[in-house]
């Protein structure tokens, strides 16, 4: 019987892998065939470079000789390096790091139904494969951001509550560490922290509990502050205070329900949708049975969002929030799976339901991939394009001032002024000023000016673009553009 178990745990391992996998190239191929492989973000070249010159030079800086807090997750970007150490870099070596991430995603959900859901014992391991497809996860996958790695963090965390844990010390620890992936890893702390003084009998267990919460976070978070005033002076990352200042404001200004709305899209947009009154079934299960860990979860879940509602807009496929979802699914599916394993489920009903989540699993695959697709397009005719022509045509000392530095900062050695603010600190301040920005620039001695139009259009205002970025084959309604400043 043992050997069986342990078979059993092994194949269904595999086959979430393997289930990620061809999620991963599924997506990379319809980017090949629809223009060509990439990133559908130019924040994963802000990680590479910032990876390169610490592979090959054992710098953190964006550019050489000019240390920087600029990436916005030290954990990945050393991940990412070893890419280069191993000459796979960048890009097979960084769509395996995300293809390993979707994998131990799907694997940590699958183990997580079967410990808390005694009923749950399919052969077809239905949950992680939810996971292992779901499109949002292998958009990220493939994304070459920290988004699934911080996911995974999350999930661990929050499985580990649901599951009733008393590892106090290690819940401590993942939390610590979910910091050096992203700063918001910092929310963790509150729902251990409720749950640790909520799921302990006395005063004296609950002490010792939160002591080793503390302990552990304090033992990483500590060295993350000082990694980071080291490096710019304050205790976050640069990108932390920029994005914040070049959205609040534009952000605010929008109706709650505009902005609500905005943040429910991705999340309905997806095969969720199928297993939403599972969340609402879950949810209900914890708080009847006084798990308190499954409460604290959600709560979390609600403040996380919550918090980037407050502050920055939903785009990307609401990239920002993207970390909470396989928590989110986790939830919801295990609603549905006590449901379907109950006397009560309906066989009808509960037939109708798979076949139509297996049928929006692959349809929304299949939508996923063209976004990613036309995401990667975007990113290659206008921001990958212009590094190339910028290499080709400008002076290799032409101070550059640029927004959006990632395939620039990536492809030419020229410096830079960063204007959002993630590697110039300086310009945060008045980040959405064009009068000050074009101060600023002045003073700096900028020479060209590389961003969208429609960004600046005050900056861009009276000049002549000396190359405008695209293709007709993606008439993209914005262009990036290079023009003379000096």
């Amino acid at each position: 019987m043992r050997k069986f178990t342990a078979s059993f745990y092994l194949d269904y391992r595999v086959l979430l892998a393997l289930a990620s996998l061809a999620g991963v190239a599924f997506f990379l191929a319809f980017s090949a065939l629809t223009y060509r492989i990439g990133f559908p973000l130019d924040d994963a070249w802000i990680h590479l470079t910032y990876a390169r010159n610490f592979a090959l030079h054992g710098e953190w800086s964006f550019r050489l000789g000019q240390g920087s807090a600029g990436s916005t997750s030290p954990l990945w970007t050393g991940l990412l390096a070893v890419g280069f150490l191993l000459r796979l870099a960048p890009y097979f070596w960084t769509f395996f790091l995300g293809w390993a991430a979707l994998s131990l995603t799907a694997i940590r959900a699958e183990d997580i139904a079967r410990r808390v859901l005694f009923s749950y014992r399919p052969r077809l391991p239905w949950v992680g494969l939810f996971l292992a497809l779901a499109w949002h996860l292998t958009w990220s996958a493939v994304s070459g951001m920290e988004t699934l790695l911080h996911g995974l963090l999350i999930l661990t965390v929050l499985g580990m509550l649901l599951e009733r844990s008393h590892r106090y010390l290690t819940l401590g620890l993942l939390a610590g560490l979910s910091v050096w992936v992203r700063p918001d890893g910092l929310t963790l702390l509150g729902p251990i922290l409720f749950t640790a003084f909520l799921q302990e009998a006395d005063w004296r267990e609950r002490g010792s509990a939160l002591l080793k919460v503390l302990l552990g976070f304090g033992a990483l978070f500590v060295f993350y502050l000082l990694f980071n005033l080291a490096l710019s002076g304050t205790p976050m990352p640069n990108t932390f205070y920029a994005k914040q200042a070049e959205y609040a404001a534009a952000w605010l200004s929008l109706p709650l329900s505009a902005r609500l709305t905005e943040y429910l899209f991705p999340m309905l947009a997806s095969p969720f949708v199928v297993v939403l009154p599972g969340l609402f079934l879950w949810v209900y299960r914890v708080v009847r049975e006084r798990n308190w860990g499954g409460v604290a979860g959600f709560l979390w879940f609600l403040g996380y969002v919550g918090i980037y509602l407050t502050r920055l807009p939903a785009y990307q496929h609401g990239r920002y929030i993207l970390p909470a979802f396989p928590s989110l699914y986790l939830w919801g599916l295990l609603g549905m799976a006590a449901y379907l394993t109950s006397p009560r489920a309906n066989l009808h009903l509960s037939f109708l339901w798979r076949v139509l989540t297996a049928a929006l699993v692959v349809l929304f695959q299949w939508v996923g991939a063209a976004q990613n697709a036309r995401d990667v397009a975007f990113i290659e005719t206008q921001m990958v394009e212009t590094a190339h022509w910028v290499n080709e045509h400008l002076p290799a000392d032409a101070l550059l001032a640029v927004h959006d530095i990632g395939a620039i900062g990536y492809f030419t050695p020229n410096p830079l002024i960063d204007l959002a603010g993630l590697v110039t600190p300086d310009v945060v301040p008045f980040i959405r000023d064009e009068a000050r920005l074009a101060e600023y620039l002045n003073v700096s001695g900028a020479e060209y000016l590389i961003t969208f139009s429609e960004w600046y259009p005050q900056l861009v205002e009276g000049r002549t673009a000396l190359f405008q970025a695209g293709i007709e084959q993606f008439p993209f309604d914005d262009k990036m553009g290079v023009y003379r400043w000096r």
